[in-house]
């Protein structure tokens, strides 16, 4: 796996735009040379905050949207259309005004979806559908995302991966049912590490005074169990993207900036 890179940006608000002109360049690229794109979008404040500035960006037209897969770290397991839904939140932000091919749009199943209440059928589900968009190329039962983008908790949880909770610690399954997590909803469907580190590049966005200590635990050689951000690793590259708060309790030495 690849060793983590930084960016700190002065604000949050540079921060999205910078990572949703960062990630256009990545979709562009990947379509060029493989004539489609996969990427994974996370939910959250820092998640939305970048798809919204990718909605604003006059470069999103750049974007072959029809070619485009898009995929989901983690999924509260609610209703169709509830507004705490990472995906309902995602239509509102950037998807519902580019033109996508509906087919390329896998989220994760909903709780009155054809699954009913049973979370684990849900995941088993996700969890196929991602199989069936592998190629003998890619590795682990998933397809080979391009950029996995992921939100930093305060907690250091990435996607519904909590410290501790047995989902962090599963290593054969690529999604999984998520019961009792701390953060409600208490029920949400998630990738696991193995599926996320099948990425070419990993991005954890963290931004605010309430990530500082996440950053510095994560980046201190903490072990994934405890601190699952630390786990999240792309098989090309790992990318911190984070603001000065969020940054606040780094030490300067750790912080370079990154290679464009």
């Amino acid at each position: 796996m690849s060793t983590p890179q930084l960016v700190v940006h002065h604000d949050k608000e540079l921060m999205a735009q910078a990572a949703a002109a960062r990630l256009i360049t990545k979709i562009v690229d990947a379509q060029a040379s493989r004539g489609s794109a996969s990427v994974v979008l996370t939910g959250g404040r820092n998640g939305n905050g970048v798809l919204a500035a990718l909605a604003a960006a006059p470069a999103r037209d750049a974007i072959d949207w029809s070619r485009l897969d898009l995929w989901w770290g983690d999924e509260r397991f609610l209703p169709e259309g509830d507004p705490d839904r990472n995906v309902t939140q995602a239509r509102e932000a950037l998807l519902d005004s580019v033109p996508l091919n509906p087919e390329r749009v896998h989220a994760m199943p909903a709780s009155d979806g054809p699954y009913g209440s049973d979370v684990d059928a849900a995941a088993a589900a996700y969890a196929e559908e991602l199989a069936r968009a592998a190629g003998p190329e890619n590795h682990g039962g998933v397809p080979t995302f391009d950029v996995l983008m992921l939100g930093v908790g305060p907690d250091t949880h990435v996607a519904s991966l909590f410290p501790e909770l047995p989902a962090v610690r599963e290593t054969e399954r690529t999604v999984v049912g998520v019961h009792g997590a701390p953060k409600p909803p208490p029920t949400r469907v998630t990738l696991t590490l193995p599926a996320i580190r099948s990425a070419r590049e990993v991005w954890l966005l963290a931004a605010g005074e309430d990530k500082a200590q996440a950053a510095a635990i994560a980046l201190s050689g903490a072990g994934e169990v405890q601190a699952p951000a630390a786990g999240a690793r792309g098989r090309s590259r790992t990318l911190w993207l984070l603001d000065a708060a969020a940054a606040s309790a780094l030490p300067r030495t750790l912080y370079p900036p990154a290679t464009p």
